[in-house]
């Protein structure tokens, strides 16, 4: 089995937890082999890369799912809605529309070229993604609205997500029919996510 590891916004290929996940797989799981992508490109870019990654498994005959943090969560459903395949969330976003929306008051950093004319960015990510009011559109046009294929997503959530509302991701996903660990206390970075680890392997276990 291979796992593709999704990390969310101001992270890398090198993340702390997608690290974690490679390691603790290494010493007890030697046959699910990591992917871990940098994903700071345009959404429409990070979607469509993480959708032929998948495929490419699938077209193959062996066995994939994602895992993903925070935005990485929120494209680990709109993957698994696109692929059926398993799909493990992470404190996931699932309004990217709205909360990205954050960054627009803030002052007008920079612009790109895009295409035959120039995009205002309005944020760079610690990996280098200029995100624009485009990608914003873009979230806006793929709003997360159902999960095609909710017995093969789980989600962990911990009450004390300081970033992300916990109630809203938490209600979305269980209206949907899937299992939500819901969990007290914690961060939205999750710094206990070793110690979920065990339980999350089981879940991607159970999905071969």
């Amino acid at each position: 089995m291979k796992v593709i590891y999704i990390h969310g916004l101001d992270s890398t290929a090198n993340s702390v937890k997608g690290v974690l996940l490679e390691k603790y797989c290494r010493a007890h799981y030697p046959d699910i082999e990591i992917i871990r992508p940098d994903l700071n490109q345009a959404p429409n870019e990070v979607f469509d890369r993480l959708c032929e990654l998948v495929q490419q498994e699938q077209k193959a005959d062996r066995k994939v799912a994602v895992m993903g943090s925070s935005l990485g969560g929120y494209f680990a459903s709109l993957v698994s809605n696109e692929t059926g395949c398993p799909a493990v969330l992470l404190n996931p976003s699932t309004k990217p529309h709205i909360s990205l929306q954050r960054f627009v008051d803030d002052k007008v950093i920079d612009t790109i070229a895009c295409d035959d004319s120039a995009a205002t960015v309005i944020y760079r990510t610690t990996g280098g993604w200029a995100m624009t009011l485009q990608d914003l559109d873009w979230f806006t046009a793929h709003k997360l609205q159902q999960i095609t294929y909710p017995e093969k997503v789980f989600a962990v959530i911990k009450q004390g997500d300081e970033l992300l509302d916990p109630k809203v991701a938490t209600d979305f996903y269980q209206s949907q029919g899937v299992e939500v660990a819901l969990q007290p206390g914690g961060d939205h970075r999750m710094t206990d996510f070793e110690q979920q680890l065990p339980i999350i392997m089981e879940y991607l276990l159970s999905q071969q």
